[in-house]
């Protein structure tokens, strides 16, 4: 690169920073600050702007490892690619405009502004093309992982008593939810020793025919390896939604509340709750 741009950036990183923060503001990237503090915002830019300067005045192996976990903390903040992109147009923008009038005393101005195009092309371009790649791959990587632990959170046994567990559902069942549910509960029931299993649907919005025939499939399944499943939270629309749809749920005992699911459970491994004298004598 021309030395006495390298000179320049060097000599001028504070000036270059003030100037690209105040024309991100102008990009209307100040929305970004409304979610974070200024503090958090000035030192990532900072860092951001000085990543690329260091590039510019001297090239190393490290730069793209230093790029990648630069956009790694970006993604994870939740900030947009334009943050970078812009950002990365930015910094040229403003160092071409400030060598450009530091040099307006030099001979054979336009000859020098021609020579610049080409050194910054060959300088961000490939930072550019490189921050939308390491992006992509970043945000990939993050909702691969949030849906990871989604599956995990989305279908949880949990042992409430002995021999008996719940399965609370909240949202939208789809296919493959349901695959989730069916492992979960074999392997849950194998694992908990249960006899009686509840699957409680009161955080289901709908109940249509895909999602009963899974409720019924769940119920089988859990029956061939020796427990018993329960259906319960069967709201007053979803009883009505099952009855016009037709669906045959006379394989599944159904409670309309967890409460009452946890009563009949109690009774099928012989056992259920009772006052104690002290709760009588209060």
């Amino acid at each position: 690169m021309n030395q006495l741009l390298i000179d320049y950036i060097r000599n001028h990183k504070e000036e270059i920073f003030e100037n690209w923060v105040k024309y991100m503001e102008k990009n209307g990237m100040e929305r970004i600050k409304n979610i974070i503090s200024e503090k958090v915002y000035i030192s990532m830019s900072s860092d951001f702007v000085n990543l690329i300067l260091s590039n510019a005045m001297q090239p190393s192996d490290k730069f793209m490892k230093e790029m990648e976990d630069f956009v790694e903390r970006v993604v994870r903040l939740g900030w947009p690619l334009s943050y970078l992109t812009n950002g990365t147009q930015t910094i040229g923008k403003v160092v071409f405009e400030g060598f450009t009038g530091f040099e307006r005393n030099v001979n054979q101005q336009e000859t020098v502004e021609r020579e610049l195009v080409y050194e910054f092309d060959s300088w961000l371009t490939p930072i550019y093309n490189n921050i939308v790649d390491l992006y992509s791959t970043s945000w990939e990587n993050t909702i691969m992982l949030q849906k990871v632990a989604l599956q995990e959170l989305s279908a949880p046994l949990i042992p409430v008593f002995d021999k008996i567990t719940v399965m609370p559902l909240v949202g939208t069942i789809d296919t493959d939810r349901a695959k989730k549910i069916m492992e979960n509960l074999l392997q849950g029931v194998v694992k908990h020793r249960s006899e009686v299993v509840l699957i409680d649907i009161t955080g289901v919005p709908v109940v249509d025919t895909m999602v009963a025939h899974h409720m019924i499939q769940a119920a089988e399944a859990v029956r061939l390896v020796g427990a018993q499943c329960l259906l319960v939270g069967i709201r007053p629309e979803i009883a009505q939604t099952i009855v016009n749809l037709g669906i045959n749920l006379n394989q599944i005992v159904t409670k309309n509340s967890l409460k009452k699911g946890i009563e009949d459970a109690l009774a099928m491994t012989n056992r259920k709750i009772v006052e104690s004298k002290l709760e009588e004598e209060r």
